[in-house]
């Protein structure tokens, strides 16, 4: 699987992206108290398909004998990182934080994105917690160019996040993207000797998404088998763009809508 995209490609993703950060957008501006998980995933697929795009998470499989994931969204509520079910019983209250992670495909080609939104008014370290993560995911899309390292990625990440005594989850790394879900390299948030050293060269397609906790970094994975939360229970929060890499820098092809 090449690392890197075409003109083509690219500019496939591109338009695709913007049709993504709409369809994030209207995820979003759905999210109220009293609100459940289903009735913003329904609002988010609809965009998804009146745009011409078909939800990438959507029947996905790891492995070829996994249960196909049920919904368009990933939605994570509070000490939920990733990979919770959009069509699980949960209404939303006052005071929570939702995590809305969303990809699509579009003429054959895969981005991702994903935002963290509170529920109505949150309190300080919950606003904080969301305001950090967002700056972090910026911070690391923007500091990759042609001729650098992916683990300079990590290395920006920690020096937005560590200030603040967060914890910067390991198990989850940002990907590869464009013509698979999840593709090489992986991107770790975090520094770590052992990664392979891979250089960052133009036309790579990335997904930069920090996920961060509260307090440690630990996380387990529910009983339902999806949903990855924080060990501590603590709150985690967790945004995501796909950019593509030019020789200028960097374009991110799904503008944050938050």
């Amino acid at each position: 699987m090449a690392l890197t995209k075409t003109k083509n490609e690219i500019d496939s993703m591109r338009e695709g992206g913007h049709l993504l950060s709409r369809a994030l957008k209207a995820a979003c501006d759905a999210v109220r108290p009293g609100v459940t998980l289903s009735d913003i995933d329904a609002v988010a697929e609809q965009v998804i398909r009146e745009g011409g795009g078909e939800p990438s998470f959507k029947g996905y499989k790891s492995h070829a004998d996994d249960e196909p994931f049920p919904t368009t969204l990933c939605i994570s509520v509070n000490e939920e990182v990733v990979h919770g079910c959009g069509d699980r019983p949960i209404v939303l209250k006052e005071g929570d934080i939702v995590g809305l992670d969303i990809g699509l495909w579009y003429n054959g080609l895969c981005t991702d994105m994903a935002a963290t939104v509170p529920v109505g008014h949150v309190s300080e370290e919950a606003a904080k917690l969301i305001a950090v993560t967002r700056e972090a995911c910026l911070a690391g899309a923007n500091v990759v160019h042609v001729g650098g390292l992916v683990s300079d990625v990590a290395k920006a990440v920690e020096s937005v996040v560590e200030p603040h005594g967060y914890g910067i989850v390991r198990a989850l790394v940002g990907h590869g993207v464009g013509h698979k879900v999840h593709e090489g390299p992986h991107i770790p948030n975090y520094s770590d000797h052992r990664y392979p050293r891979v250089e960052i060269v133009e036309g790579m397609c990335l997904a930069i998404e920090p996920m961060i906790g509260l307090g440690t970094w630990d996380v387990e994975t529910a009983e339902d088998g999806w949903t990855v939360v924080m060990k501590d229970r603590k709150l985690a929060a967790h945004f995501e763009v796909t950019i593509v890499v030019t020789k200028d820098g960097i374009e991110v092809l799904t503008p944050l809508p938050v």
